[in-house]
């Protein structure tokens, strides 16, 4: 395997958002022969193939050392190697991506009114062993997961029901007494009139860049993955922060009190006029609220296309991949 092999998701909402990102990464995936391929290439990063996978797929062949990098979510890094040893041998996780947020949950049946925490369930299944004279079934597709929460609980009289497909129906198809699935709102649980325990959230996931320890890596593919991940960081920061523009009476004054209130940064310095500063998106308001009291008659506030520096996630990756 010559080329560096990145892990895409095959379909759904992720690929799309994972396709979307790289893009406005600077990386545009193509394909041949269009959405019906399964390998595709990077325009202008030639020695990058790109493979369409399932995401469940894109973590077991990181595992297997059969791709350099790829996008999927965290649960599904959990799900393949549980043990946190081993995990990290085979992991890293070069970086949360901001897009697929998810969690993976415990949900019972809201007729199930005195059974709010894991302890409560654990009561449950004693009481339903007594009463069915079997265990609790508990449908998921999330085995590892599931095991080790409800161990940590202290939940052990219960069974596993493997779900092949929609996890949230188990229980009213009379297959499962309760479910261990991924959430984005719940709403899907409540139309299935299911609760999440209050204590009953096992894993909030995202959508990460992760790199395989494991995979046959050279100089030209560590050379590739430090490209890659400083377009990543690039974009990240972008996405973060905002760029103010202002004529100040007293531009380095201004730059000061904005650095020493908001944390802005002037990436080209305090003058010549206008006054340009960079700020974290949340603190962007207040910091040009700040910029009219010292004298601007107007502040434009407008989104950073990149934001290109050293960036930590480069380094952690060469270190881990070395």
């Amino acid at each position: 395997m010559s080329d560096l092999v990145l892990a895409v998701p095959s379909k759904g909402r992720l690929q799309e958002a994972a396709l979307d990102f790289l893009t406005r990464s600077g990386m545009k995936v193509e394909r041949a022969r269009g959405g019906r391929d399964y390998r595709g290439r990077i325009s202008g990063l030639p020695g990058v193939e790109v493979a369409f996978l399932s995401a469940s797929e894109i973590a077991r062949e990181m595992a297997q050392g059969n791709a350099h990098l790829g996008l999927t979510g965290l649960d599904l890094i959990h799900e393949t190697i549980d043990d946190k040893d081993a995990r990290e041998t085979r992991f890293h996780l070069v970086t949360p991506l901001g897009f697929g947020p998810a969690d993976v949950v415990v949900a019972v049946p809201e007729r199930w009114i005195d059974v709010d925490t894991m302890s409560d369930l654990a009561d449950v299944a004693e009481m339903h062993r007594a009463r069915h004279g079997r265990t609790l079934r508990v449908a998921t597709k999330f085995v590892h997961l599931t095991r080790r929460f409800f161990a940590a609980a202290g939940v052990a009289d219960y069974r596993i029901v493997e779900s092949l497909g929609a996890t949230e129906g188990a229980p009213a198809a009379g297959a499962a007494e309760l479910i261990v699935d991924i959430t984005t709102t719940g709403a899907t649980l409540a139309a299935n009139q299911l609760k999440i325990l209050s204590d009953g959230v096992i894993l909030q996931s995202q959508a990460f860049f992760v790199a395989s320890r494991v995979a046959p890596w050279t100089a030209e593919t560590r050379t590739l993955a430090a490209t890659m991940v400083e377009r990543i960081a690039a974009e990240l920061r972008a996405q973060a922060i905002l760029e103010l523009r202002a004529v100040m009476p007293d531009p380095e004054a201004a730059c000061a009190l904005a650095n020493a209130r908001f944390g802005a940064v002037a990436p080209f310095g305090a003058g010549p006029v206008p006054l340009v500063l960079h700020v974290a998106r949340r603190r962007a308001s207040e910091c040009a609220s700040a910029l009219r009291t010292l004298g601007a008659p107007a502040v434009v506030i407008t989104q950073v296309a990149d934001v290109y520096e050293p960036s930590p996630l480069t380094a952690a990756l060469e270190a881990a991949i070395a």
